[in-house]
């Protein structure tokens, strides 16, 4: 998967603001409903790198399933953020350290939260997980590439679905000229595309090079929810399409 273009965009500064993650770890000793929900939802935004995870360590789907409401569970009910590192302060090597530690504890059945008991703390998506995890190409793939690929992809998800909602009013152009972010179609010329939008060459060209830096621009923004300090995005950035050109 490449994204000439897109990558281009993101060598460019960026400004850093107060993220989810550095309020999750300014709050680590004195919690607050802010960084309660700041946590939950980045946990329920990226719990499907983990099952994924869990998955290909050679668990069956019940018991993958299992371990990783469970964990979730443990991780917002205990003050696992207060232990963490802050020179390694990323979510995403954080968040799979936590789960290493909670699976090296090697609970049992009587201790998981079992599907259907208890409250349900991150929900495993609408969908059967299971459906997702039988469409990946592993072959012979570690835990840890599956956990990076997947982290990788669902950043560049989350950007989409942000530039989705930014278009919301614009859902005609938004999806006429999404499949140029990545630079790489050509089942489309600007010219035709031109025509069915009744735009001129120019206009459309325009607004796909637009496009392509508020996609840029969307990545940037999420990898910086996710990272304690600014200069962290830039190696974010490398890290993340290196685990997409493995």
């Amino acid at each position: 998967m490449a994204f000439p273009e897109v990558e281009h965009c993101l060598q460019g500064a960026a400004q850093f603001t107060t993220t989810h993650w550095s309020v999750v770890l300014a709050a680590a000793r004195e919690p607050s409903p802010e960084a309660s929900h700041a946590l939950a939802e980045l946990c329920g935004t990226y719990w499907y790198p983990l099952y994924a995870y869990v998955r290909r360590k050679g668990y069956d789907v019940s018991d993958a399933q299992d371990l990783t409401q469970g964990f979730f569970a443990k991780f917002l009910e205990k003050n696992y953020v207060g232990a963490v590192d802050r020179r390694k302060g990323k979510f995403r090597s954080f968040l799979l350290a936590s789960l290493e530690h909670f699976l090296a504890k090697q609970w049992t059945r009587a201790h998981r939260l079992k599907r259907g008991g208890g409250q349900i703390i991150i929900p495993l998506d609408a969908s059967d997980p299971e459906e997702r995890y039988r469409l990946e190409l592993f072959d012979d793939w570690t835990a840890e590439r599956i956990y990076e690929r997947r982290w990788a992809l669902t950043v560049l998800e989350q950007a989409m679905f942000a530039l989705k909602s930014e278009y919301a009013a614009r859902e005609r152009l938004f999806n006429a000229l999404q499949p140029f972010i990545s630079g790489e179609d050509d089942a489309v010329s600007y010219a035709e595309l031109a025509a069915r939008l009744k735009m001129n060459k120019g206009t459309v060209r325009m607004a796909v090079h637009r496009l392509r830096q508020r996609y840029a621009e969307a990545v940037r923004n999420e990898i910086a929810r996710l990272v304690q300090r600014p200069e962290e995005i830039e190696e974010e950035l490398r890290h993340l399409f290196a685990s997409l050109s493995q």
